[in-house]
């Protein structure tokens, strides 16, 4: 029986940056039809582009803009 982790191990960082050696990029995600959640997503997505110090500010502000719209009642019209 196999272990499944959820840590990488070390065999599986890039040497040297910190960052876990990919064989594959992250799917694109899919729309949701929700325009702030689609936004987020984007925003999110494109993190890997942005500086470390970034992140967490993104996060945040992922998190903000979810929160509002799970708390925004909508019509079901």
């Amino acid at each position: 029986m196999t272990e499944q982790r959820d840590q990488p191990g070390p065999d599986e960082w890039e040497e040297g940056s910190g960052q876990v050696a990919s064989a594959t990029a992250a799917p694109e995600p899919q729309p949701t039809g929700l325009p702030h959640v689609d936004e987020v997503m984007r925003a999110v997505g494109m993190l890997e582009e942005r500086p470390l110090e970034e992140h967490i500010g993104v996060f945040e502000a992922a998190q903000a803009q979810l929160r509002q719209a799970l708390d925004t009642e909508t019509d079901p019209a």
